[in-house]
């Protein structure tokens, strides 16, 4: 079974690639957590897989999140991951792993896969050029055919492109971007905005709702920036911070 966490596609289309490779049932892992407590159920030597973004060099903290709330009805003997990057995860492989291991499961392996950069909120960041976001994509079906065969063999074992300075971008950087620069409070529509609601359909925490028209965001946020990169008129900002920049989804890709 695999299980994903999805913004703007990158990570859905991974795990959907990956579930026909393997032939495993593929899952929003959102919808699940929604429900309730509801139980997976897995089968007898099932892997479970788990398929996310990286933000700010480490796993979701939504991810995190849904993992402890997270039922199964027998434990896994490879429980592994796929984090999908626009360039580098730092320490993202230790945090899940570690994650992984405090509920009691047995950690098998992780592995990264760049994809199209989608984080547009700060000075500096933007999508990827059309060219370089096609080369990333060619690439990613014969990285997850290798991965595939890892997950086959239940390799144990951590394939992920760390970059420079790991230690720092993950244990320092990332506290202090999770708690400074993920509030949804600087979101807003600008008057482009036709009150199409696309922005709430796509949003996988259900935080948008329309407001005499127009989008108001709620505090549970995981920045994941489906609602700017999806608006049909680019009508959501972020602050100033998203000024000039581009979209990027998948749908529009294709």
């Amino acid at each position: 079974m695999i299980l994903y966490f999805s913004g703007t596609g990158n990570s859905r289309r991974v795990a959907e690639f990956l579930g026909r490779l393997l032939g495993e049932r593929v899952l929003p892992i959102m919808e699940l957590i929604n429900e309730g407590t509801k139980t997976l159920q897995l089968q007898e030597k099932e892997s479970l897989g788990f398929v996310f973004p990286v933000y700010s060099w480490g796993p979701p903290t939504v991810v995190l999140k849904a993992l402890e709330r997270l039922r199964v009805s027998r434990p896994s003997d490879y429980v592994y991951f796929i984090c999908t990057c626009g360039d580098d995860t730092g320490k993202t492989a230790d945090i899940f792993r570690r994650a992984v291991e405090k509920k009691g499961w047995k950690y098998g392996a992780g592995f990264s896969v760049v994809m199209p950069n989608t984080y547009v909120c700060l000075p500096g960041f933007d999508v990827d050029s059309n060219d370089l976001a096609d080369i990333k994509l060619e690439n990613m079906e014969g990285r997850l055919e290798v991965i595939a065969l890892c997950v086959k063999a239940r390799k144990r074992m951590t394939d992920c492109h760390e970059g420079a300075l790991p230690r720092l971008k993950s244990y320092f950087i990332r506290p202090l971007f999770n708690r400074y620069l993920t509030s949804p409070k600087a979101f807003r529509a600008s008057d482009a905005c036709i009150s199409c609601g696309k922005c709430a359909q796509v949003c996988p925490m259900h935080n948008i709702r329309l407001a005499d028209g127009h989008p108001v965001w709620g505090m549970d946020c995981a920045m994941c920036l489906a609602c700017y990169h999806y608006c049909p008129k680019h009508a959501v900002e972020y602050g100033c911070m998203t000024k000039g920049k581009g979209q990027f989804t998948l749908e529009k890709k294709a």
